[in-house]
């Protein structure tokens, strides 16, 4: 298969911007859904207390433009060859606005920011951390959108008067895209789509609107909230720029496009996404399914006026930085990449688990007084083992995901697709699949999040013809299928579990 080259590229194409958390990225895409050119620059991440995270919207959105201009340039073409914009996002993210000057009245609150803490304790009320879950699908935590828009209302100077006179706009990053691009304060469209309203907390799931009572209780004007659309339709026309003219006609949330350019367009599809830390998304079809098991019910797309698409998602604080603390803390392995030669060096763990809560646990546990724990050691066991089990650390946390996923949904997982920087590393995508009885697939664009963006605005202004297109467009680089017997997969499962139970109440509660 060829890769083609910017300069025979064949056109139409399909822009997508990703504004990411560390970076902006703009990947063009042809009709085959591969990539003919990208270009990506990072921005300054702003850390002004300890557990506060920001971002300069201003400097975002300086970047945006340039990496636009940059990949449209590298692909030596120009905007009457593209023939839509998609957009894909760091989700929760939060930024306020001065509607009339387009300034940012503050930095972007980032996702990972944890100011709102107590806040959110104070919300809870008597009720505590599922005071607003069945609207919502999510617990009260500090990681979404709508408690930092009440933290920024509450401690801006003058900001809510602003506020209710309508001068200010909220937006997560793809509203503050969006709204840039097609005209800012010339006439910029106000508006985000399904799935990242469905992580500001704000959004009722079922009737996919903003929900008065939670508005009034968090204290947040309804008028500072954009319109909520659809994931895949036409919201205006780029203003200026390298892609003048061009409509702009896709948003979702970074792990939902993940779900999107992966084509798991049918229940029981489920894709993850191995970085730093691991996010799961599985498509349970056109219901809402409440989590009992630990998970967050969230949108995972809606593609113009068809139903929209839920999704349960669970996420894992560390796999990729599980490797890199071998690397730059233990000093075990001198690259990445050598995690694997080191860790196939033996048969089996030789009765390590590893189970690195380094931060407490997250899915589907929830516990922050949880610590890492290396178990099962004895004089047998040598750094190579101690390998494996890193990485056996990685499948095991996805096998209780999916165990969640089945035991709140009732769909077992057919299939997993797997992106992100540790899928390179084929020993765990085998250790995977063993894991999880399941066969393992990894795609040959690697890049998923900004494809997932690229089909959506394709499909809404007929790029594509429908998802039956897109999932013939859609190319394994890889499969694995399971290779382990039962036995041995349920016995070392129950050795994990027993792993797992150590770590916890490591912490002793202060109050």
């Amino acid at each position: 298969m060829t890769e083609t080259t910017g300069t025979h590229a064949q056109g139409p194409f399909i822009a997508a911007i990703d504004q990411g958390t560390t970076s902006s990225r703009c990947i063009v895409f042809d009709r085959d859904g591969r990539i003919v050119s990208v270009d990506q620059k990072e921005h300054e991440q702003i850390f002004p207390k300890p557990g506060w995270v920001e971002h300069d919207a201003m400097e975002i959105w300086a970047n945006v433009q340039e990496v636009v201009a940059g990949a449209v340039e590298k692909a030596g073409i120009t905007a009457a060859d593209v023939k839509a914009i998609g957009i894909t996002n760091q989700r929760e993210t939060t930024l306020l606005w001065d509607k009339n000057t387009g300034q940012p009245v503050y930095n972007a609150i980032v996702w990972q920011d944890t100011r709102t803490d107590a806040l959110c304790k104070e919300l809870g009320r008597n009720v505590g951390q599922d005071r607003f879950r069945r609207e919502t699908g999510l617990p009260l935590a500090s990681y979404f959108s709508g408690p930092k828009v009440r933290w920024l209302l509450d401690n801006v100077e003058g900001l809510r008067e602003r506020a209710e006179a309508g001068d200010i706009l909220f937006g997560t990053m793809d509203s503050w895209v969006i709204w840039n691009l097609t005209g800012g304060a010339e006439g910029g469209v106000h508006v985000t789509d399904v799935t990242n309203a469905s992580r500001t907390m704000l959004m009722n799931l079922r009737s996919l609107e903003w929900d008065e009572r939670i508005l009034s209780s968090m204290e947040i004007p309804a008028a500072v909230l954009p319109e909520i659309r659809s994931s895949a339709e036409v919201y205006g026309t780029a203003k200026g720029g390298a892609l003048a003219g061009v409509p702009v006609a896709s948003a979702l949330g970074d792990q939902q496009a993940a779900l999107f350019g992966q084509t798991c367009f049918d229940q029981g599809e489920a894709k993850s996404t191995y970085g730093t830390g691991t996010f799961m998304l599985m498509n349970t079809g056109d219901e809402p399914v409440q989590s009992y098991n630990g998970l967050l019910t969230t949108v995972g797309y809606r593609i113009g006026d068809q139903k929209p698409v839920y999704a349960l998602e669970g996420s894992i604080a560390v796999t990729g930085s599980l490797v890199q603390w071998m690397r730059d803390q233990m000093g075990l392995i001198k690259s990445a990449a050598e995690i694997e030669t080191l860790a196939s060096s033996v048969e089996d763990n030789g009765g390590a688990y590893f189970v690195p809560a380094f931060s407490g646990l997250f899915a589907p546990y929830w516990r922050s007084d949880a610590r890492g724990v290396i178990a099962g050691l004895t004089r047998y066991v040598t750094k190579a083992h101690i390998a494996r089990a890193v990485l056996e650390a990685t499948a095991w946390q996805t096998r209780e995901i999916t165990d969640a996923m089945t035991k709140d949904s009732g769909v077992e997982l057919t299939a997993l697709k797997v992106d992100g920087g540790m899928t390179s590393n084929n020993l765990l995508m085998q250790t995977l699949s063993d894991f999880l009885d399941a066969p393992v697939v990894r795609p040959m664009v690697a890049e998923t999040t900004c494809l997932g963006a690229a089909y959506a605005a394709g499909l809404a202004v007929g790029f594509w013809p429908d998802t039956d297109a897109l999932r013939a467009n859609w190319r394994r680089a890889a499969e694995w299928t399971p290779r382990m017997d039962a036995d041995t997969r349920d016995r070392e499962y129950k050795s994990w579990l027993k792993a797992v139970e150590r770590t916890m109440g490591w912490i002793e509660d202060e109050e």
